[in-house]
C-alpha cells in the first residue's frame, strides 16, 4: 500500500467528483428544519453540515468511516488516523511508514519548551498545549504555500504537511507539557522505534513495567479520536479552518472549547463522584447501599456523572470497550470495581427515577446508560496518572486526529467558508409568533 499522503492524492479526485456530483443532483433538497428551540437551544439535532470520517448513531454510537467502534478497537492510533483520511485500514508497510513520518516531524523547537517553562506555575494543562500549539503557527506550511501563492486544487497538500506536523509533536508537547506543569522532571524525547501510543505513555515518565499502560493510551487514543462534525471542538476547528486559518490556528481553537468544562471536563467530573462515593462507603460500596445513594443524588436533584448523553440512546461503545479492559487487566483494582458496580446499579435506578418523573407530571430521561467518561478516568487512575486537571489534555491530543482529518478533506472538497445566517428575537417573533 502507498503511504498515506499518496493514497489520499489518489483518492481525491474521485471525492471531489462525488461531492460535486451530490451538489449537482440532490443541491436543492432540504435534509433539515429548525424550530425555535433548536435555534435558542444550541442548534441541537440540526442537520447542517457534512461530516464523512464519522457518524454518531443513537442506537449504535461511534461508527468510524463504515466501522462500529469495537469492530476496530485494536487499531492503532496511527492507523485509526490513515483511516479517517482515506475511509481504508493501512496495511503494515503503510502503518510503518506513517509511524517513521510522524517520528520525523516529532521535533518540538526549543521556543516552545522556553515559552512552556515561563508561563506561571498554576497555568491550566490545556492553556498550556493550545498555547504551544499557536507558538508554532509560525511553522505552517499552508501559510507558507499560501502567501508564497498556490491553487485552490492544491490547498489540501499544506494542509496535510501540516496536520502530520502537528501529530508527530502533539504528544510530545503534551506529556513535556505534563511533567514542566507538575514538576515531574525534564521533558522525554520522542523514541523513533516506538509506536504514536506507546510512545505517549512513555513520555509521560510513569511506571509502565508491564506496558499495559501503553496498550491503556493507544485505546483511549483509538475511542476519543473523533465524534462527528457538530460537538464543540471539531465544530470550532471546522468553522476556523473554513476561513483558510491553517490547522495550528485550527486546532487550538478547537482544543480551546475542548477545554470547557461542558466538553472536555466530563470524566474528572465522573472519577470525582466514584472516589466521593468509595470514600462515603470506606471502599466499594454493597449493591443496596449504592442503590440507596444513587437515589438520593437524583432526588436532591443532582446527576449520576457520566449517565446519559445527548445523542447516544444505548451504552457508548467506548464505554463498554474501556470496561472490557478494566475487566482484562486491573479487575482487582477498587476504584474500577466501583465503576463496574455502578453500571450495573445506576441504569436501573435511572429507569425507575424516570417512572417517578413521569408519574408526576415530568419528563422521563431519554437515556438511561454510560457515555465514555464513566469509566475512562478510573483506568488513568489505575496506572498513577492522577492529576485530574490534565485528564482533557488526552482527550485533546486523540481529538486532534479528527479535527485534522476533517481538514485535511474540506480543504481537497474545497468546503466553502462556514457563515450560518442569524436573525433577532424580534424577527422570530414577528415571523413564528
Amino acid at each position: 500500500m502507498a503511504t498515506l499522503q499518496e493514497r489520499f492524492a489518489a483518492l481525491v479526485p474521485e471525492m471531489r467528483k462525488r461531492v460535486g456530483a451530490v451538489q449537482k443532483e440532490l443541491g436543492d433538497k432540504v435534509i433539515s428544519g429548525v424550530t425555535v428551540k433548536q435555534a435558542y437551544g444550541g442548534m441541537r439535532g440540526v442537520k447542517g453540515m457534512i461530516c464523512d470520517t464519522s457518524v454518531v448513531e443513537p442506537d449504535k454510537g461511534l461508527i468510524i468511516r463504515g466501522y462500529p467502534l469495537l469492530e476496530i478497537k485494536d487499531l492503532w492510533p496511527e492507523e485509526i488516523f490513515y483511516l479517517l483520511l482515506t475511509g481504508e485500514k493501512p496495511d503494515k508497510e503503510a502503518t510503518e511508514a506513517l509511524q517513521m513520518d510522524l517520528a520525523k516531524r516529532s521535533y518540538v523547537p526549543e521556543y516552545v519548551w522556553d515559552v512552556l517553562q515561563s508561563m506561571p506555575p498554576d497555568s491550566h494543562p490545556m492553556c498550556m498545549l493550545d498555547t504551544a500549539i499557536l507558538v508554532m503557527e509560525r511553522e505552517s506550511a499552508f501559510r507558507a504555500w499560501y502567501d508564497k501563492g498556490m491553487k485552490r486544487e492544491d490547498y489540501w497538500i499544506p494542509m496535510l504537511e501540516d496536520a502530520l506536523r502537528l501529530l508527530g509533536v502533539l504528544p510530545v508537547i503534551a506529556a513535556g507539557l505534563y511533567r514542566i506543569r507538575f514538576g515531574k522532571g525534564d521533558p522525554i524525547d520522542y523514541m523513533p522505534n516506538l509506536d504514536w501510543g506507546a510512545n505517549f505513555a512513555r513520555m509521560l515518565g510513569l511506571p509502565d513495567p508491564t506496558g499495559d499502560f501503553a496498550k491503556l493510551m493507544r485505546l483511549y487514543l483509538n475511542f476519543h479520536s473523533d465524534h462527528e462534525g457538530g460537538n464543540v471542538s471539531a465544530n470550532t476547528c471546522h468553522t476556523v479552518g473554513s476561513a483558510l486559518s491553517d490547522a495550528f490556528y485550527a486546532v487550538s481553537a478547537g482544543l480551546n472549547g475542548l477545554a470547557g468544562p461542558l466538553h472536555g471536563l466530563a470524566n474528572q467530573e465522573c472519577l470525582n463522584w466514584i472516589l466521593e462515593v468509595m470514600e462515603r462507603f470506606g471502599g466499594v460500596p454493597s449493591e443496596e447501599a449504592l442503590r440507596d445513594f444513587a437515589f438520593e443524588t437524583l432526588r436532591s436533584g443532582k446527576v449520576v456523572p457520566g449517565y446519559g448523553h445527548a445523542v447516544l440512546r444505548v451504552t457508548d461503545p467506548r464505554f463498554a470497550g474501556f470496561n472490557e479492559f478494566g475487566k482484562q487487566y486491573l479487575p482487582n483494582d477498587p476504584v474500577f470495581q466501583t465503576v463496574d458496580l455502578v453500571f450495573q446499579v445506576v441504569p436501573k435506578v435511572l429507569k425507575e427515577f424516570s417512572d417517578e418523573r413521569v408519574k408526576a407530571g415530568k419528563n422521563p430521561i431519554a437515556n438511561v446508560w454510560p457515555n465514555v467518561d464513566a469509566g475512562s478516568g478510573a483506568l488513568l487512575y489505575h496506572f498513577g496518572l492522577t492529576e485530574f486537571p490534565y485528564y482533557t489534555v488526552l482527550f485533546s491530543v486523540s481529538r486532534a486526529m479528527g479535527m485534522l482529518s476533517q481538514l485535511v478533506i474540506n480543504r481537497a472538497q474545497g468546503t466553502a467558508i462556514t457563515r450560518p445566517k442569524s436573525v433577532s428575537t424580534e424577527w422570530v417573533k414577528q415571523q413564528a409568533g
